[in-house]
This record gives structure tokens, sequence and C-alpha cells, in this order.
């Protein structure tokens, strides 16, 4: 036959679109073409194609070979296109024989001696392929990551001779090939097996700052955001680096979204970690590019890639400003847009934000043993550099002091954290501290659907009642501290938090007070 059509599919950020892989040979002067808006990566397969054909043994026609990726509307990019281009060719010269049977879709790039090499984002594409009830066929590197998708079926291969020996058997009755095993992830208890790797660090190991603690735990239990603020020492990362360990494990499709959006990013999601949440601290010099997503493929930025888990933006003056407002939108509504003159492309970006600084530019405002010596607008400007609605988005800030010098005394002689936090023992027990959190998220959202944060401002007003108590200590805070009413809309919300971690229907005036305590006005005097 003279046409021949191989399935694949292209990346367009959380989809994978198919495409349907046309070869066609004609009289006429030798000649290669490939047609269907393909990016120069993808037209430079013509040669990659010519030397695998020879290397492996099979002839290249020597006719005028005209190759159309469609749909011709959508862009095509990366190296993943040239096995069916190959096989394509082989079929349309009759060197290979397709017969009827289950949709095979073909992946991966060749090597000019005709060895497959492992291409990026089939994650993706074995999850719709799945959806679709196609086979696969890709290269031996990509078989972890697809194998954790578990389309309907997968095969590999290590070369292009390998690849259309399995294809043609594929197609007669009774074909015995062996399809990739789907991968499972590991059990969380698994972390727990000899050799298996250590669990994440927990709060127990946290020497003081029993108030940050508190704040960590209610931000876990409602997924909160929150601003510490200290000097330079006090352990602001290393607060933030442990709320991971307080979070429950991803679901199965929480897991899957999270895998997604690695592999949109040209990540390969891994089994061994595939149910933990993500953690994601960029530098303050990123670009508002790295962190919101964009470039010529539209990739998904830092924020999406912190989807249901945790972005931790340590020294948050120092990022640019640009960068720091574009967290707005996602932080209200849990997506993140982007636009371009042709397309236009929504990623998820439900993510709890951490962030830490200084009080001042020298770090030592209001420091008890270290003077500060920043002149007053000096203090001015880097407080400017946060704005209101920012700040306003933010549940709690949480002041993070240095360590007294007995603690640091005992801390350097080797005394456990438990027996220095012995004021509060059942709040440092790890264990215990990801109990009451699971409790207090599966009670709101047995209740409400969602989390406390994540609820709006009619969900937010049917399920906070407040007791008679509260509700006169909330007049008043509005009074006092002129609150927008986004600012009601959270203190309501960290409000319910607290509520359920006590497990209290109603919301006392206890609870409040804490809330308002955790939300006071952004003062680092």
């Amino acid at each position: 036959m003279s046409v021949a059509r191989i399935l694949s599919r292209a990346e367009l950020g959380l989809s994978a679109p198919k495409v349907e892989v046309e070869a066609h040979l004609a009289s006429g002067l030798p000649a290669f073409t490939i047609v269907g808006l393909p990016a120069p990566v993808v037209r430079e397969s013509r040669e990659r194609v010519r030397a695998a054909l020879v290397n492996s043994g099979f002839d290249f026609p020597q006719r005028r070979i005209t190759v159309n990726l469609a749909p011709v509307e959508l862009a095509k990019h990366g190296g993943r296109f040239d096995l069916p281009i190959a096989l394509g060719l082989l079929v349309a010269s009759g060197q290979l024989s397709l017969r009827g049977g289950r949709a095979i879709e073909c992946y991966g790039e060749l090597g000019l001696d005709g060895q497959l090499r492992g291409v990026a984002g089939l994650f993706l594409a074995a999850l719709h392929a799945g959806h679709d009830g196609h086979a696969m066929l890709v290269p031996r590197a990509n078989v972890p990551e697809v194998g954790l998708a578990a389309p309907a079926a997968a095969y590999a291969a290590a070369s292009l001779r390998e690849a259309a020996q399995l294809l043609a058997r594929l197609g007669r009755h009774g074909c015995t090939a062996a399809p990739i095993a789907p991968i499972s992830p590991p059990p969380p208890a698994c972390a727990q097996r000899p050799g298996a790797p250590r669990p994440a660090a927990g709060l127990s190991d946290v020497i003081g700052q029993r108030q940050a603690k508190r704040a960590l735990q209610i931000a876990a239990a409602g997924a909160h955001g929150v601003l510490l603020i200290g000097p330079p020492g006090s352990g602001k990362s290393m607060l933030a680096a442990r709320l991971s360990g307080l979070l429950p494990t991803l679901s199965q499709a929480e897991a899957l979204e999270v895998a997604s959006i690695r592999a949109a990013a040209g990540l390969t999601p891994e089994a061994a970690h595939f149910i933990e949440r993500p953690y994601r601290a960029p530098h303050h010099t990123s670009s508002a590019q790295a962190l919101v997503g964009g470039g010529p493929l539209l990739r998904p930025g830092e924020i999406s890639l912190a989807h249901q888990g945790v972005l931790f933006l340590d020294e948050l003056p120092e990022f640019d400003r640009r960068v720091l407002e574009a967290l707005r939108e996602p932080l209200e509504n849990g997506r993140i847009g982007l636009a371009r003159a042709t397309r236009r492309l929504e990623l998820p970006a439900r993510f709890q934000l951490i962030a830490a600084m200084n009080p001042c530019p020298c770090g030592y405002l209001g420091d008890s043993r270290i003077d500060c010596r920043c002149p007053g607008a000096a203090i001015e400007r880097y407080r400017r550099r946060l704005s209101g609605p920012l700040l306003d988005r933010i549940d709690m800030r949480v002041h993070v002091e240095r360590l007294h010098e007995g603690e640091l005394l005992r801390v350097a002689g080797g005394a456990p954290a438990a027996e220095l936090t012995s004021d509060a023992p059942e709040a440092m027990n790890d264990a215990a501290l990801r109990r009451s959190v699971q409790l207090a998220r599966q009670l709101r959202v047995t209740r409400s659907g969602a989390l406390s944060a994540h609820l709006g401002a009619v969900e937010l007003r049917d399920c906070c009642q407040l007791s008679g108590d509260a509700t006169r200590l909330l007049h008043r805070s509005c009074q006092r501290w002129a609150l927008s009413g986004r600012g009601v809309q959270r203190l309501l919300a960290l409000s319910r938090t607290i509520a359920d971690l006590a497990a209290s229907e109603p919301i006392e005036a206890v609870h409040l007070a804490e809330a308002l305590q955790l939300r006071r006005p952004f003062d680092l005097q």
C-alpha cells in the first residue's frame, strides 16, 4: 500500500490529543517532506528515520515521501514521532504488514543505529490511551511511567527492528507478546520497612517555637497559608519543610493529577513517591514564567507543580513584585490561566503557601539581643514589597522568635526535643498531630465537601455557626481592624479549622480569639 496510518499523541498542557501519522509514497524525484505544523525537532526526524531504517536492515524508499501529522492545526513537538514515522514508511513500502485488531499507539525517539530512546511526557499519553482503550508501543526506558499509568495494554521495544516485529505479531491471531505489567505505588507503611527511605522529619525534633508548631497544625488541617516572620537562624525554613510531614498522603485521583502535572512539565513520575504530596521551594530569583508557567509549550510552573502540596517561598520580599502578584489568582481560586496569541490553557494550582521573611532588611528588627541597623525608610520600602491584596490572602502571620539560651544549651547537650517541650507533649507527638489533622480534614470534607480554606463565602456561612460570645467578638474585631470582606471570610475559615481540631460544631469565642491572634494585622514592630 502507498498510504499508511500510525496512531500517536501530542502534548498540550494536561491533555494528550491524538495524532494520526500518515505516510504516503508517490512517484517522482526522491524527497522527504513532513507537514502538519511540525516543530524543528520533528522536521529533523527525516535524517534520524533515514539512518535508523538503513542501519536496522530495512530499505529506505527512494520515492517522493510525504508524512502528514494530523490534525494539522495542532503543534507537534519532541522526538516521540520518530518511531511512528518510521513504522509508517515500512507499512507504506510493504516491508511491514499490519492486520486489523486493537488500535496501537506508537512512541519513541530513534538513534541513528535504530535504537529506541525514551521520550518525556508518556505518562499523560498512557492515561489518555487507557481512557480510549488503545494499546501502546513505547521504548523500554519509558516502562516505569507507562506501567504506573496502567493503560489498557502496553508493550516495550528496544529498537526499531524489535518494534516492527512486535507490531507485526500483535496483528496476528493468538499473539503471545507479553505486555508491560502495571506498577502499583507502594503503600505509606513501606517507609517503615528496613532499607526503605526514612519518613519525612516531623515537628517533634524542632526545639521550642510552640506557636509556630500550632500554626502548622492548623495549616495542615485546613489547607491554610502561613507567613513566618523572624530573624535569621530562628528556624523558619526548618519549620516550613516539616509541614509536609503533617499532611495525609494523596488519594489515587489526586496522585494521578499530580503525576500528570509533573509529566506535562517534562518530569518523570516515580512510583516510590507517587502518593507523596509535592513540596516546591523555588529560589527568590525565579522569574514569573518559572513560577507561573508558560513558554512555547505552555509548561506548568512551580505553583502548578505544588498542586495538592506545599509551595515554600523563602525570603518573600526578595521575590520580584510581578512574581508575587501572580500568586493572587491561584491563591483565590486554585487555578492559573496561561494565555498566548493562539491558545489559552488553564492549569490546577491548589497549593498551600508557606512563606518566610525577616522583619527588616538586616533581619533583627524587634530582636531582644541584636540591635536593628536599618533606617526607617529602608524598613518601609522593605514592607512595601508585599502588597495588601497578597497579604490578605495569607491566612496566618506568625512571629518566629530566636531560641532562648537555655534551649540552645540543651540542644547542644543532645536533650531530646520532647523533653524540651514537655509543657505540651500531646502537641509535639508527630503521630498524634497527623491523626488530629486527618480527623479534622475528614470532618470538614464530610460536612462541607471541601477543606476550610477552599470554601466559598456561601459554604462558609452555612457551616460557621458562631456562639453568642464569638459573634460579639467578631463585631468588635471588625470595628477595630476594619477587616475587608475577604478578611472576614478568611478569619471564619481559620476559626472553622480550629473548631474542627477541637471537634466542636459551633465556633466558640476561644476558637475565634486564636484565629484573630494568628491573623492579626501585618505589623512587624
